[in-house]
């Protein structure tokens, strides 16, 4: 017996994308829960040096599926059953003697993150929805709240306690539906947990950190050499503890805090557990579960050990930030030096990766933000994006599962302008730009020219496009987490639905270099339009579920209440719109559309996060193609929706989310013409938001406006002009807003050109 290192036993093949979750059965048979939307048993087979063959596949999930946990044999299920959670909201328990789903648990608002299993047999959950449900025999028993962030692991204790982790950094230990401590020490969200017996409990964190707790919450041990998040934590029979991690290892830790062992994958260990002979399971992205031993009669043979090493070979090979081979990055000893102000970034290489790390002024060191991953590629190479070639085009992983975000850049392009528009797509905080603009700096080799400050930018607010210095200072300040998803929603929130408030800017052309260097704005005429293309989906799907519950315990409005499936239809609906870097290729269905006119229905009180929806659908090529089709029938649903919104009783969230549709409507030739045909009753319909008191709705109808001078002009359209400037004399003659009067006349000046 060599206790030294784990070796490999054997590897699971079968799923087709990572394998999110794993847990062992009481016979012994391994399940496993992936992204591919599958659940899969494994059965060992004797004789074959250990290895395991694919027993069952369990389909039934819509979405991803992540958590999956044993359910030991009882009256119902005489072969024990599975539980597991998934993207789509959802708790299954599934029947393993008959591999078939024997009951759909529903009530989680979004993605299901974690399941357990208590003695009695009741199912536990967690949810992004910041909850915990207690189910028995498929009733919803408990609903457990305190979680300031999204529940994200969740286990159960033998004496019946459960312990939660949370994206507020925060464990709890609930007792019956009370929580009783509340465990602080971890910087970043808590994505694991084990119960050590007779110690206390095991976490792991998107900090980095594994740490040990007693049961009452005291610190007792941290055990710190992840380079990455860690998203799995397990404990053997003997005591000893494993962690799982973003890294690209598994790791093995003695009672003293120290690594023992190390593992390499040729991706992300998202999960870990042990078995009772000590072996150890893992579960990868590149979609294979393998087994790792210490004893020698059980460790794989030669070709299979080879075809391992040859897999960890080309990960290697195949890492690079930017074109840049991760072996050419600076080592850890470049941290040695103190940053040159606030929020720098610097990338180093760290266990064959390369970690970002920022520089606080306040605490006067590098604070490490994460992994930055990139494929591989010739640094001179370009890289193509949803159709377009780019100079390069950045991995950048945000964590918690989430897919990777795309970050395209070109040579020459200004760095703060890519910044910007990037952070808005993808709908993070402004105040991470500086973040992001010294990550493309630092991996491109460009340089950052001068610009004349003394000019604001006319469309995103009072500062140009470089900030100054003593602007730079602070922007990003406490903010280590700016590729990860710990960001506050709140930050430019929409004041009715949570969403962002601003507007991109396409095809502007706003600024244009002189010969000494300097900057000068050309306002008019305007050429191409704005959009409001942030959105905060979770916002506009739980407001939307709230109006929901209050019509349905209306009997006089319960007919207009979404049931359960038109509820799953909507979560779809808005994951597909979330994924933007899907946007060439995604698609809607007509029930789409008649789930879309069934809530523009709705009482005009709750009208508002449907126009919300609808303003994202327009942004989508397929989308606006379906809008418009259906407003060329006899019935157009669109128009009657915007005439609706001003009626009155006027509710001015309506207004500003009509408004904002209408805006982005311009976006594609299908819409745009639409418009362009209704414009009349359109201005009308509008023409109350220039006495309106919110800031807000005046500026998505000087937006509006600003839009229409654009295509009227190129319509050569004299009526619609006339109408056009005469609906933004009115907003400019009664508005105090400097934004909103700015683009009211650039709309004029555009119109009188």
């Amino acid at each position: 017996m060599d206790d030294s290192s784990f070796k490999l036993r054997c590897e699971l093949r079968g799923h087709d994308e990572d394998v999110r979750g794993t847990c062992l059965c009481s016979d012994m048979r391994i399940a496993s829960a992936s992204r591919d939307k599958t659940v899969r048993l494994w059965s060992p087979v004797d004789g074959e040096r250990g290895g395991y063959e694919l027993g069952a596949v369990m389909v039934g999930h819509a979405g991803f599926v992540g958590p999956v946990a044993w359910m030991s044999p009882n009256e119902d299920l005489p072969n024990g059953g599975l539980v597991t959670g998934g993207m789509d909201a959802r708790v299954i328990v599934w029947d393993c003697g008959t591999a078939s789903l024997v009951q759909d648990l529903r009530g989680h608002e979004l993605q299901v993150t974690g399941v357990a299993v208590q003695e009695n047999g009741d199912v536990v959950s967690c949810s992004i929805d910041k909850t915990l449900r207690v189910w028995r025999k498929g009733v919803c028993k408990e609903v457990l709240q305190g979680h300031d962030g999204p529940v994200l692991c969740v286990c159960v204790l033998p004496t019946g306690e459960i312990i939660s982790g949370s994206g507020d950094c925060t464990i709890k230990l609930w007792r019956s539906s009370s929580c009783v401590h509340t465990f602080r020490g971890h910087t970043d969200s808590v994505r694991g947990l084990a119960f050590l017996p007779g110690v206390g409990i095991v976490s792991g964190s998107h900090d980095g950190m594994v740490r040990l707790w007693s049961v009452t919450g005291q610190p007792l041990l941290h055990f710190v050499g992840h380079t990455a998040l860690v998203f799995s934590v397990a404990v053997s029979t003997s005591g000893e503890i494993a962690s799982g991690s973003e890294d690209g290892t598994a790791r093995v830790w003695g009672g003293d805090g120290e690594c023992k062992d190390k593992i390499e994958h040729p991706g992300c260990v998202w999960n870990i557990i042990y078995l009772p002979n000590g072996d150890l399971v893992t579960a990868c992205a590149d979609g294979v579960i393998r087994v790792w031993t210490r004893d020698l009669q059980r460790v794989a043979s030669d070709e299979q050990i080879q075809a391992y090493e040859l897999a960890l070979q080309e990960r290697r090979r195949a890492k690079t930030v930017g074109g840049r081979p991760v072996s050419d990055l600076p080592g850890p000893e470049e941290l040695e030096q103190p940053g040159k102000k606030d929020g720098q970034t610097r990338i180093v290489r760290e266990g064959g990766v390369g970690i970002a790390y920022t520089w606080s002024e306040k605490e006067y060191k590098w604070e490490k933000i994460g992994e930055v991953v990139d494929g591989p590629s010739d640094a001179l190479e370009k890289r193509t994006l949803n159709g377009v070639r780019y100079d390069f085009v950045f991995d950048v992983d945000i964590g918690d599962g989430a897919p990777l975000r795309k970050l395209p850049y070109n040579r020459g392009q200004n760095p703060y302008d890519v910044a910007d528009n990037w952070l808005m797509e993808q709908e993070l905080p402004p105040a991470y730009r500086e973040q992001v603009v010294e990550f493309i700096v630092t991996n491109t080799g460009e340089r950052i020219e001068p610009v004349d400050l003394s000019v604001p930018d006319p469309f995103t607010g009072g500062g140009a496009y470089v900030p100054t210095q003593s602007q730079m200072q602070g922007s990003v300040a406490g903010s280590r987490a700016a590729i990860r998803t710990s960001v506050d929603p709140s930050i430019n929130a929409d004041p009715f639905t949570g969403g962002g408030s601003g507007s991109s800017v396409a095809a502007q052309n706003s600024h244009t270099s002189t010969a000494t260097g300097q900057t000068s704005l050309k306002h008019v005429p305007k050429r191409g339009y704005l959009y409001f293309d942030s959105a905060q989906f979770d916002g506009i799907q739980k407001k939307l579920y709230e109006f929901n519950g209050i019509l349905a315990g209306d009997s006089a409005l319960a007919a207009h209440a979404m049931d359960s499936a038109e509820k799953e239809r909507l979560q779809i609906l808005i994951r597909t719109l979330q994924d933007t870097s899907r946007y060439h290729a995604s698609t809607f269905a007509h029930a789409d559309l008649v789930l879309l006119k069934k809530l523009l229905a709705w009482p005009p009180a709750y009208l508002f996060p449907v126009l919300d929806v609808l303003r994202m659908l327009a942004l989508h090529s397929q989308g606006a193609t379906m809008l418009a089709e259906e407003t060329g029938k006899a019935k157009d649903f669109l128009l009657e929706g915007i005439v609706s919104v001003s009626t009155p009783p006027v509710v001015a969230a309506n207004l500003l989310t009509g408004a904002r549709m209408l805006t982005n409507c311009f976006r594609y030739a299908s819409l745009r013409s639409w418009v362009e045909q209704h414009r009349s009753e359109v201005l009308d319909s509008l023409a109350i938001c220039c006495a309106s008191s919110n800031k807000n709705v005046r500026l998505a109808f000087s937006t509006l406006l600003l839009n229409f001078a654009v295509l009227l002009c190129e319509a050569k359209d004299e009526n619609g002009q006339i109408q056009c400037l005469s609906a933004s004399i009115e907003l400019a003659s009664a508005d105090e807003d400097p934004e909103n009067i700015f683009r009211t006349l650039v709309a004029i000046g555009t119109l009188h050109l």
